[in-house]
């Protein structure tokens, strides 16, 4: 597999998602956990996850996506983080989803600092969001590390959220 690098930090980088990530991709988005505070569905089949990453077209539309997060010690797929534009509200956002068993250890917050520098600066996105439901505090902890600031409240599939962004 021959995945574009997108991005490097002290421990990850992060890649194009590619359809031999299925497995993993779904795997992840099977934890009820994981999804509890994203309004997502897990996939209901590995196929069905293989097929949302073929027709994954956010790269070659916008030069940007939600990427595959990689530890480089050991080749281990962490979970995704990456940026995404949003034709219906014009917004950048950035967003994170990552395995259990990696929370708590600062990868969310690493990735996350990597795009949102990446955003910025190489791209040039005058102005990128995250958001996240109330109850999430792990998530919003990560947008606060990464410099973004409080916005507004707003509503989260039904579920009280917030928006945070660049000022």
């Amino acid at each position: 597999m021959d995945c574009k690098r997108i991005l490097e930090t002290k421990r990850l980088f992060l890649r194009e998602l590619h359809p031999t990530d299925a497995e993993s991709f779904y795997r992840l988005n099977l934890d009820l956990d994981v999804l509890r505070y994203t309004g997502d569905s897990p996939f209901d089949s590995v196929e069905n996850s293989q097929r949302f990453l073929e027709n994954y077209d956010h790269y070659k539309r916008y030069g940007m996506g939600r990427w595959g997060v990689i530890r480089k010690d050991d080749g281990a797929f962490l979970g995704w983080c990456g940026l995404k534009f949003t034709e219906k509200t014009k917004e950048y956002d950035i967003g994170f989803r990552f395995f259990q068993k990696y929370w708590n250890k600062g990868y969310a917050t690493e990735a996350a600092k990597a795009c949102l520098t990446y955003g910025l600066d190489t791209l040039q996105i005058p102005r990128i969001i995250g958001r996240a439901m109330k109850g999430n505090k792990a998530s919003i902890r990560v947008l606060e590390k990464i410099g973004l600031t409080y916005h507004r409240d707003f509503d989260f599939e039904g579920n009280k959220g917030v928006i945070y962004g660049t000022t």
